[in-house]
């Protein structure tokens, strides 16, 4: 049951019908795993505090460089050199001192991810490599838990969002297949660049998509690739299928 102060605190989003008390309880009570606290991490996780998500873990190995200070828009000049994870919620905690967030300082995999990921009711996919994009999808769907992934670089942005609670996909494998051991050329903000604001937007996207999730409020466009241009300000959306064969996802039907 909400307090007076968190009444008031939420007052603005209550009113909303589709989400109303029943609603913000349900966000009070929720637990969110935010992947990764660059750009994507940054909105996402001030957004969610700001909306009194009741617990929220932030994993992160990195730590604060000047180069982030751009668009990762939770951290200040004085946190360079500083733990990524432990920042972000120390200044999530700052904005709303009603919710709980706890720091994981370490790039999250295998055991320590499958128990992180049991433990929650929702997963922001916000790292920017695809090892772990792909290690968060499995171990995701495995655990029967929402994804709700997001992606920027340059100009564009990604959304997507995996509905894994009934055990079926489709997955991220099946929208983009990954072999560990072929030879790859990364792509990433360091050698191709980023518009801030776009992975803001994604971010900001991303934390919607959970709010709308957890209070039950209007439709997360499960199953679809939403993509953004920010030079046109144009988006596009496109409806993914199970592949069959994924090694993920898949009913290993021919």
């Amino acid at each position: 049951m909400l307090t007076d102060q968190e009444f008031l605190r939420y007052n603005r989003q209550i009113m909303l019908p589709e989400v109303g008390e029943q609603g913000q309880e349900k966000l009070a009570n929720a637990q969110v795993l935010l992947v990764g606290a660059g750009g994507l991490g940054s909105a996402a996780a001030l957004y969610l505090a700001g909306a009194g998500i009741g617990n929220l873990v932030i994993a992160d190995d990195d730590e604060v460089d000047s180069s982030n200070l751009q668009r990762q828009v939770i951290y200040r000049d004085e946190h360079q050199g500083q733990s990524k994870a432990q920042i972000a919620a120390d200044q999530a905690k700052a904005l709303n001192p009603y919710i709980r967030v706890r720091p994981v300082k370490a790039r999250l995999a295998d055991q320590r991810l499958a128990m992180e990921i049991a433990l929650t009711d929702v997963v922001l996919d916000c790292s920017d490599n695809l090892p772990t994009r792909h290690a968060v999808n499995r171990a995701c769907f495995e655990a029967n838990k929402p994804l709700i992934s997001g992606a920027a670089i340059r100009w564009q942005g990604q959304l997507m969002a995996f509905d894994f609670r009934q055990g079926q996909g489709p997955c991220y494998h099946c929208l983009f297949p990954w072999q560990p051991d072929a030879p790859q050329e990364p792509q990433n903000c360091s050698n191709s660049g980023i518009a801030g604001p776009v992975v803001g937007m994604m971010g900001t996207m991303q934390a919607l998509e959970a709010i709308k999730l957890i209070s039950g409020a209007g439709q997360v466009a499960f199953s679809a690739l939403q993509q953004f241009d920010g030079l046109t300000m144009a988006w596009q959306k496109f409806n993914l299928a199970t592949d069959k064969k994924c090694p993920v996802c898949g009913t290993r039907e021919a």
